[in-house]
């Protein structure tokens, strides 16, 4: 499996349509919550996006498709909220989100940034999972706007 992961912005196509993808996902999995989460996510705020590719090759011809992504958005001074964690359905369990999450790392060092937060759902079992697994831990009081919400779960990780 090769892939490549290319630092962008929000206005790429690429991690657009993955949005799209990640959007109708959690509409399924969060049911009557989706609008609240959803006012969070606005990717217009957004200036730094990782897209991930896969080199696939289809009849005799190389293709790059694209996976997977992440963002990460300004907090404060020191911290970066991990913003639109995504891979498709397909690609799942090949290793590529935990990638992501470390380019989105070592990115917000090299920006300065000395903390990552984040927050899933509560019925987002294999986020949590991932989350965990890469040394994220959960924060004693939910931050921001999720202050108070009983099916949010929020992570942080110093970097």
């Amino acid at each position: 499996m090769n892939i490549k992961i290319t630092r962008t912005n929000s206005k790429n196509t690429d991690f657009i349509n993955l949005i799209k993808d990640l959007d109708a996902y959690l509409k399924i999995t969060d049911g009557e919550d989706h609008d609240f989460y959803n006012q969070y996510n606005h990717i217009d705020v957004i200036k730094y996006v990782v897209v991930v590719y896969l080199d696939i090759e289809r009849s005799s011809e190389k293709a790059k498709i694209p996976v997977g992504c992440g963002a990460i958005k300004h907090f404060d001074t020191d911290t970066v909220e991990v913003k639109r964690m995504f891979v498709g359905a397909k690609q799942r369990g090949l290793g590529i989100a935990p990638k992501i999450l470390n380019e989105l790392e070592n990115w917000a060092k090299e920006l300065g940034y000395k903390k990552c937060i984040l927050e899933t759902g509560e019925r987002q079992v294999e986020a949590v999972k991932l989350y965990q697994k890469c040394n994220y831990k959960r924060m004693n009081t939910n931050y921001g706007q999720y202050k108070g919400v009983v099916k949010s779960l929020c992570f942080e990780k110093n970097i």
